[in-house]
């Protein structure tokens, strides 16, 4: 069996939207994805933001005696905590893309730092869960005069927060066309491209926004209806809402960094492709995995295709502009 690698045009996709499968270079780059500057600072910025409004609702909280501020601003401090996790990745993949080391680039670092993120998020949930819940049936004196402004005041800072997050997501993806030949991608290949280490620092802002918003509703009935029942409702409400955005996000960042990805449109256009090919070959084996947003390296073992070459395959390859490493082996 003979292996034939991607030459280093083939590979070099740091800037370019299409693998070249012609011509040489010197250096083999493994930078397949460019970073997010706008993204990595605008999530600095609200960590800060978080940092700065957790320190004044506990000092608050412990000056006033307020049980719904000290309450707030340690749940805040779980934020700030995975925002931190978010804008650390950003960091070191944007510090060791150029090294040898990491063989497919550092693109997964970002991954790991939403997966990271959304087990916190997982967390704030249950802790949400288990304190309503007990709240329920065990309910406790709650301060409306103070609970109310502290509310919206948080919602305030989610809402500035989401807002800054947003810009950094808007700017932080390529918009492709991937209608290749008539394949349409869809809802599918539009999530390829998401910045999912910017997903979960998002999801984080908004998840706390929709607590405020749960907890604004809750404290208003019970101020003015009486309906102190509401807040450990709502309180579970909010779980739920919160546990559901942080197991879609496991579901995707755990899908990239396990390399579940044969499913994806992309594989079946790669074998559409071979099969167009003269002969044509038998597509004994196929790999395909994620290397950055919405960019895939592959791996096709032929068989029968005695004539052929690898640049031929590359270059029939190359139509499809997210493939941006490819090996191609043939079996003699």
């Amino acid at each position: 069996m003979q292996r034939f690698a991607a030459p280093p045009s083939a590979a070099r996709v740091c800037t370019g939207s299409r693998m070249s499968p012609t011509g040489r270079h010197d250096a083999h780059v493994h930078v397949f994805d460019t970073s997010n500057p706008i993204a990595e600072r605008r999530t600095r910025q609200v960590m800060w933001l978080t940092l700065v409004m957790m320190v004044v609702e506990i000092a608050a909280g412990t000056v006033l005696g307020s049980m719904a501020l000290l309450a707030d601003g340690w749940h805040m401090s779980s934020h700030a905590l995975a925002l931190g996790v978010s804008a650390g990745a950003y960091y070191l993949a944007r510090r060791h893309a150029h090294d040898p080391r990491f063989a497919f680039g550092t693109w997964k670092i970002e991954v790991l730092g939403g997966y990271t993120s959304a087990v916190f998020l997982v967390g704030v949930a249950a802790y949400m869960g288990i304190e309503s819940v007990s709240r329920l049936f065990n309910p406790a004196p709650i301060r409306f005069d103070e609970a109310i402004p502290v509310a919206i005041l948080g919602l305030g800072v989610n809402v500035l927060s989401a807002w800054l997050l947003s810009i950094g997501h808007d700017s932080g993806h390529p918009h492709h066309g991937h209608d290749h030949h008539g394949h349409d991608h869809g809802n599918d290949g539009h999530a390829h491209h998401h910045d999912l280490n910017l997903r979960s620092a998002y999801l984080h802002v908004v998840a706390d926004a929709a607590t405020s918003v749960l907890a604004i509703i809750a404290l208003a009935g019970g101020k003015y209806f009486g309906a102190t029942w509401l807040d450990p409702v709502m309180g579970i409400v909010g779980t739920v809402l919160v546990g559901r955005w942080a197991v879609g996000l496991l579901r995707d960042t755990g899908r990239v960094l396990l390399d579940a990805e044969m499913d994806s449109p992309v594989v079946q256009e790669v074998r559409e492709v071979i099969a167009a090919l003269p002969g044509p070959p038998q597509l004994r084996d196929l790999h395909v995995w994620r290397v950055g947003r919405g960019k895939y390296a592959c791996i096709v073992h032929l068989a029968d295709a005695q004539a052929m070459h690898a640049a031929e395959v590359r270059s029939a390859l190359a139509v499809h502009e997210e493939l941006v490493h490819v090996t191609v082996e043939f079996e003699r």
